[in-house]
């Protein structure tokens, strides 16, 4: 059995703290949270502040209401992969949930509020509220073909919703920085496939 396989079936296992992962965060419940700017905010800078202090790289990424997609990486000399995604759930869990309780802007903050709340239920680890779901699904860029489709895949979330009508056209994803374009709020180090003629996967 391939290591994508082992890694697809936990979803737990990164393996190599300084490899490159395509990853997918996701809200519990599918819960369209970032529709709001402030919770796209909240998000956003938080992955700033990982990509200064931590040691993320970002190669592509997609914000959708409900997920966020990204291929990224820790730099030699940071804190590792898997610490920097616990960080940056950690703390965006604690700041969402300070935005619905004390914001006064969220109409549907009681509702959110008892999904949360559910969630948390059936997880040990949350005391009131549980924002993440735990499985980040992380796997392994290992081969440029691999990584190739999956951020064609990111880019084109945005189209597939129908949100835009092309991928560059999408503000919260790094489609625009591929062609050229510096449109997302993020910073991105582009993946340089150059000449895969003749590759052969192993």
């Amino acid at each position: 059995m391939s290591n994508d396989k082992i890694i697809e079936r936990t979803g737990y296992n990164i393996d190599d703290q300084f490899a490159t992962y395509f990853i997918t965060l996701t809200i519990v419940g599918w819960v369209d949270l970032f529709t709001r700017k402030e919770c796209q905010e909240i998000l956003i800078n938080s992955i700033k502040h990982c990509q200064k202090e931590k040691g993320l790289v970002v190669n592509a990424y997609a914000l959708m209401p409900s997920h966020l997609h990204m291929i990224a990486r820790c730099e030699e000399g940071g804190i590792g992969l898997s610490n920097i995604i616990r960080d940056l759930k950690t703390y965006t869990a604690k700041q969402l949930i300070k935005w619905i309780e004390e914001g006064g802007i969220e109409s549907r903050s009681e509702w959110l509020k008892v999904v949360f709340t559910y969630h948390a239920k059936y997880n040990s680890n949350n005391s009131n509220y549980q924002i993440w779901k735990q499985d980040n699904q992380p796997k392994l860029c290992a081969h440029p073909i691999f990584t190739r489709q999956k951020i064609a895949y990111i880019h084109n979330n945005p189209v597939a919703s129908g949100f835009v009508d092309e991928p560059d056209h999408y503000r919260l994803s790094s489609a625009a920085a591929y062609v050229g374009s510096d449109l997302g709020p993020l910073e991105v180090e582009i993946i340089d496939f150059g000449v895969e003629e003749g590759y052969v996967k192993t």
